[in-house]
């Protein structure tokens, strides 16, 4: 649990952040689909099951479609040496998001509830944040805005605590490779919620796009079968 915590809950989100200072979101985003494949290999060597085709296939639909919605996007990208620094620390926290999602599968597998696990490995995170920032010497200052307390109570409770409820859920039920397409619908969602609250202007990719993402979700999750002669 103490390994989850420290992955999934400090290291990947501290450096997802960190990277968006130097690269765009869009690519953050496009990038993000690499943690199905990554998943899916460390599933394999750590738990020893099988690679199942269908997610794979799955995935790669989903970073066309990806790929497809942020085209415009991408024109925002300078070539610049922060960029090679955001792209490597987007991908180390990529990498320590499937240890914190195969170490879950692992501990979810021997029977422990998830609402314990997700309990203690937030606390764990808790922890090593709050202990960093204390050896670094960093000021704790409390903002007086209103809105940076409705946000932080919005995140704690839907972004994080029912979110993360309902995706050790997901990975207890149907395995971490499965469950991390849920980081392609996190775009999608957010592209629904832009058009109300930000305007944001719909282009025939981004509708091509969105479907292939979905596509792509239905094989992962076996609703389109795939017709392969190497998948039995």
């Amino acid at each position: 649990m103490a390994a989850v915590g420290l992955s999934l809950y400090t290291l990947d989100y501290s450096l997802l952040y960190e990277s968006q200072k130097y690269i765009v979101s869009a690519v953050v985003a496009l990038m993000s689909s690499c943690i199905i494949y990554i998943n899916v290999v460390m599933r394999r060597v750590f738990l020893k099951k099988p690679i199942r085709i269908e997610v794979l296939v799955g995935a790669t639909f989903g970073l066309l479609g990806m790929a497809l919605i942020f085209v415009p996007e991408f024109a925002k990208v300078d070539s610049t040496d922060y960029l090679t620094l955001g792209i490597v620390l987007a991908c180390i926290s990529f990498v320590c998001a499937s240890i914190g999602n195969v170490v879950s599968e692992r501990i979810l597998d021997h029977g422990t509830p998830v609402i314990q696990m997700n309990f203690w490995a937030m606390t764990y995170a808790l922890i090593f944040l709050y202990g960093y920032a204390y050896l670094s010497g960093a000021e704790f200052i409390l903002p007086d805005s209103r809105d940076y307390y409705l946000s932080l109570i919005f995140l704690a409770i839907f972004g994080s605590v029912l979110a993360f409820g309902a995706f050790m859920k997901l990975v207890q039920q149907i395995g971490s490779d499965k469950a991390a397409y849920v980081v392609l619908m996190y775009p999608l969602v957010a592209l629904f919620m832009s058009t109300f609250f930000e305007g944001y202007d719909w282009h025939i990719q981004s509708v091509v796009g969105v479907i292939i993402v979905l596509f792509g979700n239905a094989i992962a999750m076996d609703k389109v079968p795939l017709r392969l002669p190497f998948k039995k």
